[in-house]
């Protein structure tokens, strides 16, 4: 089976030509070489895969036939990523979602009232 194929059977991108285009980039690797969408993969491989700004480590074990299910995925790939990887991608994912402040279209009236309330006193201050 082709690799771009095999990360997208067992779940690892959401689409084929995602798989694909990782492939392309160079995020994929199979024994420290770089490969190319239509490289086959065969049981006992190593796959590193730079995803995300982190590096995943996958022990291929079979070969599905098709696009398997959340809970089968473990029948055909062994995740060997260390765990102190995962923990310090985890905290990055926590830092972000605490940082990022909404942004949902136009300011409502309060908004506005309250910006230039703010812009207002600004150049008073800087007047004096």
């Amino acid at each position: 089976m082709r690799i771009d194929k095999y990360l997208w059977a067992i779940r690892f991108y959401k689409s084929r030509n995602e798989a694909s285009n990782a492939c392309k980039k160079g995020h994929i690797r199979i024994d420290e070489v770089t490969v190319k969408p239509s490289r086959e993969v065969f049981g006992a491989e190593k796959i590193l895969i730079r995803k995300n700004q982190m590096e995943f480590t996958l022990l291929v074990i079979g070969i599905p036939k098709s696009r398997v299910g959340p809970k089968l995925v473990e029948q055909y790939a062994k995740d060997l990523t260390p765990e102190d990887v995962r923990k310090a991608r985890i905290e990055v994912a926590i830092n972000q979602a605490k940082n990022k402040f909404e942004i949902s279209g136009r300011p409502s009236k309060k908004n506005r009232r309250d910006l230039m309330d703010f812009i207002d006193g600004e150049s008073i201050s800087s007047d004096e």
